[in-house]
Formats: structure tokens, C-alpha cells, sequence
């Protein structure tokens, strides 16, 4: 055992003596590729002018104007038309605190001969049936079907009108 870590060591005294031994040859070496390589870098294009365009839509509603901006807040300052001066009016539902992308219908169930969908929302499950108001643009449940929800919102336009829209709510099966 004695000789075996014997041999080891004098094996490795060896391995260390070769690997110092000549480190002029290697500096030599280096010194030289260092004067013989030159790197090849390749200039960088000279940036092209910007040329600024003007507005060519002089028709429209320029749109950094003070005049868009009002007209995007005109509803909210009180001069709603008749669509959203009545939701405003009404006491808000528990389900238009949520965007609609937070809720999932998650089925549908009948009650007393009537649909009613089963929406998920803070995984928590509320019935809802046609007539009831959800999500955060005044959306009232026009039909229900069986695999989908239709609604109806009001929402503002790039000019600051209130429009209606029509939106589903489909039904969303769980991944197993």
C-alpha cells in the first residue's frame, strides 16, 4: 500500500514538473500571434437622417389635440346621452366589479324552466340569467345559451360616443 501511494505521488510530481517546465516557448508564441493577427472589424454604417413627416389627416381630429381629449372625457363630465345616463342611474351588480376576462362560464343550469349560467369568477361560482349585468362596460345578459353567454355593453368609440357592442362569454371547459 506504502509503495502504491508512493508511486502516486512521484506520478504526480512528474504531471507538475512537465506542465511548468517550459512556459518561454508559450509566452514566445502568444507574443507573436499578437503581432501577426490583425482583427478584421468592419465599419458601422453611418445612421440615416430622420425625416419627420407632417400630419396629412388635417380633415380629422388631430389626435394630441385639446379638442380629443375632450371629447374622450365629454361623457364622463355629465353630458351622457339617454344609453348611458340610465346605467348610471341603477345600482351596480356585484358582478361589474370584475373585466370580463376574469370570469369564465363554467356551464349552464335551468331553474324554474329558465337558463341560468354558472360563471366562475375569484373561483367563486355565481348564477346569472338574462337581464342581469356583468362585467365593467355596463353588460347586461341578452340569452343564454348552451355553450355561450351573449351580452350587450356600451362602450366609448376612438370619439368619445357611447356605442353598443355585442360580446359572448363561452363556455370553458376545465383541462384534465
Amino acid at each position: 500500500m506504502k509503495r502504491l501511494v508512493l508511486w502516486a505521488v512521484l506520478g504526480a510530481a512528474v504531471v507538475l514538473a512537465g506542465c511548468g517546465a517550459n512556459t518561454e516557448e508559450l509566452s514566445q508564441w502568444m507574443e507573436q500571434q499578437k503581432r501577426e493577427v490583425k482583427p478584421n472589424v468592419e465599419p458601422i454604417a453611418a445612421p440615416k437622417k430622420f425625416v419627420p413627416q407632417p400630419y396629412a389627416s388635417i380633415t380629422g381630429v388631430e389626435p394630441f389635440s385639446a379638442q380629443k381629449v375632450t371629447s374622450g372625457t365629454r361623457m364622463d363630465s355629465g353630458q351622457s346621452n339617454a344609453m348611458l345616463s340610465a346605467q348610471l342611474r341603477r345600482r351596480k351588480e356585484p358582478l361589474e366589479a370584475y373585466p370580463l376576462d376574469a370570469m369564465k362560464m363554467v356551464g349552464t343550469v335551468t331553474r324554474q324552466g329558465k337558463p341560468h349560467a354558472l360563471i366562475e369568477v375569484d373561483k367563486l361560482l355565481h348564477y346569472v340569467k338574462a337581464g342581469e349585468y356583468i362585467g365593467q362596460n355596463y353588460g347586461q345578459i341578452t340569452k343564454i345559451g348552451e355553450t355561450e353567454l351573449s351580452l350587450r355593453e356600451l362602450v366609448q368609440d376612438a370619439a368619445g360616443e357611447w356605442i353598443e357592442r355585442t360580446t359572448t362569454l363561452q363556455l370553458q371547459e376545465k383541462a384534465q
